[in-house]
């Protein structure tokens, strides 16, 4: 069920950043030909008014489609209509109108708990352990998903982002040296002997961390209490995860294995909604705004590609050649496509239940 309910919300998330660009076109009179969740053969399909709405089979995105993109549209190609004969900044927006609808989405969520629910209290003393990788140390070790780590050494870590701080910073500094885990699972408690790994200087124990975050929630006295708590949350949710694609983009080697394809993510939501509401929408406001951050990257096919190309074109006073704009394009479908086989391929194998059938065999 938890896995279900993951599944949707991640759904539900994409739907929302291509309505964005969908609502964004339709509201300033732009021709839109399509409206696609998913990549690949359509499953389901309908036309609308002239609009083809189509469910597909590769549920790793969307697209909202335009006729200048069709080789056959019946649109002339000078209708004042068409998205490539509208100003830069029209285009800008649909363009942008994806991430912010991911960026807005996040925080009306945050706000609705808030409201609805309470505000979350302040996190737990211990780093709950969300992930673990493979054959690294944390793995190694015996740690699951879900152990809470309470101590390293006799050192209690502390609570919420200062604990995760305290312990990544141990295990940066301490590669090669035995530390021992003080751990906590379903009231059981021992302690976990670990020898991070070596990895450019710093320790890694290959393990995926977040704040211990209690089920129970506190009634908002007042809006003033509802929007700080909100804001104050989003902001968090933010900073961390751009800082998060910065030290990847800066330190690619040593963060790669922090990628999460789609089977990932659902096992985090899954792993998260097991927490209760709050876990819920934690999961949903984080992968709400990385879908906007990550789409905000200068790379084909995202909407920061299409943004560079429209700043290449507002510099030269002229269009990109079509050439250039397509190479850039198949190579980043190349890339992105690629990128998400392996990461599907790999967090599938990090599975439980396929890591238990290896280790029978």
């Amino acid at each position: 069920m938890n896995v279900l309910l993951s599944i949707a919300v991640l759904g539900l998330l994409i739907f929302f950043h291509e309505s964005g660009h969908f609502l964004a076109a339709v509201l300033q009179k732009i021709k839109v030909s399509g409206f696609s969740i998913g990549f690949g053969p359509a499953l389901l399909k309908k036309e609308i008014n002239g609009i083809t709405y189509s469910l597909r089979s590769l549920p790793l995105g969307g697209f909202v489609s335009f006729p200048d993109e069709e080789t056959d549209s019946l649109v002339q190609p000078n209708d004042p209509d068409l998205l490539k004969n509208r100003p830069i900044h029209q285009r800008a927006i649909v363009i942008s109108a994806g991430v912010i609808a991911n960026l807005l989405l996040a925080w009306i969520v945050l706000i609705g708990q808030a409201s609805f629910v309470g505000i979350p209290n302040q996190p737990e003393p211990g780093v709950i352990i969300m992930g673990i990788q493979p054959d690294e140390p944390a793995f190694n070790s015996g740690l699951v998903a879900g152990d809470r780590i309470m101590s390293v050494n006799g050192k209690e870590l502390g609570s919420g982002k200062e604990g995760i701080m305290n312990l990544v910073n141990i295990i940066q500094n301490s590669s090669g040296e035995e530390l021992l885990f003080e751990r906590v699972n379903e009231g059981a408690n021992d302690t976990v002997s670990i020898i991070p790994a070596e990895n450019e200087g710093n320790g890694r124990i290959g393990a995926q961390l977040q704040p211990n975050l209690p089920n129970e929630v506190s009634k908002a006295k007042n809006i003033e209490e509802i929007f700080n708590s909100s804001n104050s949350q989003f902001y968090e949710l933010l900073s961390r995860t751009v800082i998060g694609y910065k030290s990847l983009i800066t330190n690619f080697s040593s963060t790669a294995q922090q990628l999460s394809g789609p089977v990932k993510i659902v096992e985090i939501g899954a792993q998260l909604s097991e927490q209760g509401g709050s876990g819920l929408v934690l999961f949903s406001a984080l992968v709400s705004i990385n879908l906007a951050v990550l789409n905000s990257l200068p790379l084909p096919l995202l909407d920061g590609g299409q943004l560079v190309l429209l700043i290449l074109e507002s510099i030269r006073g002229k269009p990109v050649p079509e050439k250039i704009q397509l190479a850039f394009m198949q190579s980043g479908f190349v890339l992105l496509v690629g990128l998400s086989v392996v990461l599907i391929i790999r967090d599938t194998t990090q599975l439980a239940l396929v890591q238990q059938f290896v280790h029978r065999q």
